[in-house]
């Protein structure tokens, strides 16, 4: 029982652990992408009240929100072949991180849309109503003026779900993706020491959540929100007064 626990092997283990990161960034990169572009335009559908797509958007993200992202993993992952299959495409082939991708940017989404959504809605309305008076189309408005300002309040909360989902990208290893804690878990079962195994990824975690932490916060501080002047002018702009001319 002396030898059960063995610190050096946190650092022995640590390198093999780490060949496995690339996986786990890769993850958490492109269901961050999928999870913006999906979260923003189901926030956008509800904001622009879309009678059918609102109410297909309220029920995914319910849904999506309202069950554990493990149960999400198993339903696409066992459920979107049988699907495949059913309509005649052969799905055998994919590569499960394909899976991840889709279970992860879809929870993503469902999030986001919500931090999206409440972000825009806080965008005074004034701003709208200026960039329609200045000649703005709908789109124009949101991609010059709503969307900039969004973005920027919304940034502390968007910082949190990307923390959030590269500590979830830890259950891929359930459908047989090698990421940081599959191989940690690997090497535990190879060699009766998975306490010192998961050490070694925790160690990897906390130094990536502190450095994505950190880099969150510098891009807030370097937007300076407060700081900056509105994109567009008041509504009720002071028109100088020219005096009329006296004639001689």
């Amino acid at each position: 029982m002396t030898n059960y626990f063995q610190p050096h092997l946190i650092w022995e283990f640590l390198p093999d652990v780490l060949s496995a990161l690339p996986t786990t960034l890769l993850l958490t990169l492109v269901s961050t992408i999928i999870g913006v572009i999906v979260g923003a335009g189901i926030a956008y559908v509800r904001m622009e009240n879309t009678p059918i797509f609102k109410q297909i958007a309220v029920v995914f993200t319910s849904f999506v929100r309202g069950t554990p992202i493990l149960i999400q993993m198993f339903l696409v992952y066992y459920g979107l072949p049988m699907f495949l299959s059913y309509i005649g495409i052969n799905s055998d082939s994919v590569n499960p991180l394909i899976y991840l991708f889709i279970t992860y940017g879809l929870n993503m989404a469902a999030f986001l849309s919500e931090i999206i959504r409440a972000a825009l809605a806080s965008v005074p309305k004034t701003q709208k109503e200026a960039a329609m008076t200045a000649g703005y189309t709908k789109q124009q408005m949101y991609f010059k003026i709503i969307f900039p300002q969004a973005i920027i309040i919304a940034m502390p909360s968007f910082a949190t779900m990307v923390i959030s989902l590269l500590q979830d990208t830890s259950l891929a290893f359930t459908i047989g993706v090698l990421d940081v804690v599959g191989k940690a878990k690997a090497l535990g079962t190879a060699t009766f020491h998975t306490v010192e195994a998961y050490i070694s990824a925790m160690i990897i975690f906390v130094i990536l959540s502190f450095i994505l932490e950190r880099t969150f916060r510098w891009v807030e501080k370097r937007s300076n929100y407060a700081s900056r002047p509105m994109p567009i002018m008041a509504t009720n702009p002071v028109i100088p007064v020219i005096e009329k001319p006296e004639t001689v």
